[in-house]
């Protein structure tokens, strides 16, 4: 954003620049171009009136008289003066590049001149390869032409003033670019950086620290504000999942003991097929009470993911699961060769191996095996708790995330583990997913970042 903001910032200046100093420019060489001319004018119409007593009646010392004048003027301002007769033959010429006499009848600007009209402009010298500003003027007296004067000057003096000029207002403009890139960049840093201190109290709070706050201090009004906005959302969030935190703890704590109390009574019950429905009820009711404080913790996600070795997590889990599993006559298994780093928190990946293993040996059937492997995939690790029981279709495996959701006719479990699994998995940047086993039954993976 500095650059973008820096970028705009001299796009504007440039702008300014070129609106004033290109205009500048052409202004100081349109007028450098019009006083030489309105100069050599001037000076040619002087020469012609000087001239006007020598073209009529030559005599040497009148031309030799006028020449002097001529080379003074020739040697003073670098330009070339011819001053030819009525039949265009050169009486002067401070060139003195022909020797004798020579006849100008040809060139266009003399013609002109001896026919009474003043003629100027720019024309290219092909003898000396540059740009030349030409005036002819008539030597007129009593309405007759007996001459013409013409005065030739070289352009490339005017041309390097304009030049130079160009290139002064060029070193103006990178100074002044210099200056608003000095003064841009201070402005885009103040704007930006308490942006990108917000920024990262942002990603802070998303990354469940929501003790996390911006600077209300820092920035122009536009930003504090907006800092200030996002520091009450933030702690009106805080305080929220506190207060939800508290609420489902407390009512967890307080649900337990009158389930408690509950189950003791039906327990003291004589024994009968509806004791029994009471009491498999009552479990369900104590298993989800605990199932929705897992949720609930799940959704907090505050433990911070690390480096954590999944092969030898999934050999602990094996161990811990495998008296049920022996209980249940399931062969419980482990398929894993060598470490395995992933990024995740120990206790949510704890959580999520439990409930998948959990749902397996529920599905398994007696004899069956659940075996829990592992597999590198790109950036990812793959860890598979499979299971040989009856299977999912694909919509159940689909809907199978959901919460309160159960299979077949819905009795048993409260429908929140896998939902649980996924949260605690999203909140270490994983995901969990259930796939159709080869030989039947549900292949339960979960998907973790390598490191």
């Amino acid at each position: 954003m500095t650059r973008r903001l820096l970028l705009g910032y001299l796009g504007v200046t440039l702008f300014v620049l070129l609106s004033l100093e290109v205009p500048l420019g052409v202004q100081n060489q349109r007028t450098e171009r019009r006083d030489l001319t309105a100069k050599v004018s001037h000076d040619a119409m002087v020469l012609a009136a000087d001239a006007e007593d020598a073209v009529q009646a030559p005599t040497r010392r009148q031309v030799a008289a006028l020449a002097s004048v001529a080379s003074g003027y020739a040697n003073r301002t670098g330009g070339r003066v011819v001053v030819v007769d009525r039949r265009a033959y050169a009486l002067i010429d401070t060139s003195g590049r022909i020797r004798g006499t020579e006849s100008f009848a040809s060139r266009p600007e003399i013609r002109g001149a001896l026919a009474g009209r003043y003629p100027r402009g720019v024309r290219t010298s092909n003898t000396l390869h540059e740009r030349l500003l030409f005036v002819a003027v008539p030597i007129a007296s009593g309405g007759k032409v007996h001459g013409a004067v013409r005065v030739t000057y070289p352009l490339s003096t005017v041309d390097a003033r304009v030049l130079r000029y160009w290139l002064i207002l060029g070193l103006i403009g990178l100074l002044v670019l210099a200056g608003a890139a000095i003064i841009g960049l201070g402005v885009a840093r103040f704007v930006t950086r308490p942006l990108h201190r917000l920024e990262e109290a942002a990603a802070a709070v998303g990354d469940g620290r929501l003790d996390a706050r911006a600077d209300e201090r820092a920035g122009p009004p536009e930003v504090r504000s907006l800092a200030t906005v996002f520091n009450e959302t933030v702690g009106k969030l805080e305080r929220l999942l506190r207060s939800q935190e508290e609420f489902v703890a407390d009512a967890s704590h307080e649900l337990r003991t009158p389930l408690t109390a509950l189950r003791l009574r039906i327990e003291t019950l004589p024994p009968s097929a509806e004791r029994d429905a009471a009491l498999r009820e009552a479990d369900r009711l104590r298993d989800l009470v605990g199932s929705l404080l897992a949720l609930a913790r799940a959704d907090a996600g505050k433990e911070a993911p690390t480096r954590v070795d999944a092969a030898a997590l999934m050999r602990e889990r094996v161990e811990a699961w495998l008296p049920l599993a022996e209980e249940q006559h399931v062969a419980l298994v482990s398929d894993l060769n060598g470490p395995l780093p992933v990024r995740a928190a120990p206790g949510r990946l704890v959580q999520v191996l439990d409930n998948l293993v959990a749902n397996a040996l529920e599905a398994s059937p007696t004899d069956g095996t659940v075996t829990l492997s592992a597999r590198t995939v790109g950036p990812w690790i793959e860890l598979h708790v499979s299971d040989h029981g009856p299977g999912l279709t694909p919509e159940q495996r689909a809907r199978a995330f959901d919460r309160f959701w159960r299979a077949g006719s819905g009795e048993g479990g409260s429908g929140l583990g896998l939902a649980i699994a996924q949260r605690l998995a999203e909140a270490d940047e994983g995901q969990v997913e259930l796939r159709e086993e080869a030989t039947g039954g549900v292949d339960a993976v979960v998907r973790l970042r390598r490191v």
